[in-house]
């Protein structure tokens, strides 16, 4: 059986200040391709290429990244601020649309930073444009200097609700992750829930309930060393895994 196909949501953006492309972090590709044993596919957000429905019929599941536009406050009813930051609002258009679009149908979503931060958005909650800046909480951003492997390294400890899904897929309450955020969920969803925090209260795990598919997303970077970290691996395990069920379900349709 062919690996499933996970299209790997991308970003705008200009090479140079001046060519513009759309891309996506080589280690998203990596963990999908490693850990989901899934063909991983770049998708570039933007609806004039692309549409919801031609997407859903090409993948089986959707990767969901992190990036560093934002999602335009607009979209939870807010007016846009200086602390905000950059948008993508092509991204927004597509993303968002396509979370619902899954959750609705059972297609698999891993959201990621800002992929998380989309799901809660898709699904009706808002965000909080600069959580360091909040009583009682930490900055949680990536520090502006250092190698790669200072920047993604383990910062917080996250703990799950007991007997979740976060807990049962970890085998452990408590784990240990990266932090590379500014934004966070202010009011989650009707239908997010928050399965997992920060040791300040930041929400770091949700889910959809009663949602018919995989709906996991985390606010760090699990794709950082994923096939060897002992956090990561299992999260993308289990989202391949969807996405098999997934494809071998679309086959049998088809057949």
């Amino acid at each position: 059986m062919p690996r499933p196909v996970i299209g790997i949501i991308g970003n705008s953006y200009l090479i140079n200040d001046q060519y513009p492309a759309h891309a996506a972090g080589q280690m998203n590709a990596q963990a999908v391709a490693e850990v989901s044993d899934a063909l991983p596919l770049i998708i570039p957000t933007d609806p004039a290429v692309v549409t919801v429905p031609e997407l859903m019929a090409v993948c089986d599941g959707f990767l969901f990244t992190g990036g560093r536009p934002n999602v335009h406050p607009e979209e939870y009813g807010e007016a846009a601020t200086d602390a905000h930051g950059a948008f993508d609002r092509e991204r927004d258009r597509i993303a968002l649309d396509l979370i619902r679009a899954c959750v609705a149908q059972g297609q698999p979503i891993f959201g990621i930073c800002r992929g998380f931060q989309e799901v809660n958005v898709a699904m009706g909650g808002t965000l909080y444009p600069e959580i360091r800046d909040l009583p009682g909480r930490d900055n949680h951003r990536m520090p502006p200097d250092g190698t790669l492997e200072e920047k993604f390294e383990l910062r917080h400890a996250v703990t799950f609700s007991e007997g979740g899904p976060f807990h049962q897929l970890m085998g452990a309450r408590e784990v240990m992750t990266n932090t590379l955020h500014g934004q966070g969920i202010k009011q989650p969803g009707p239908r997010i829930v928050i399965d997992g925090h920060a040791p300040d209260g930041t929400p770091e795990a949700i889910y959809v309930a009663d949602a018919p598919g995989f709906t996991l997303s985390v606010q760090w970077h699990p794709e950082w060393n994923a096939a060897d970290d002992p956090v990561s691996r299992p999260l993308f395990a289990a989202f391949g895994a969807a996405c098999r069920a997934w494809s071998a379900g679309a086959l049998r349709k088809a057949g």
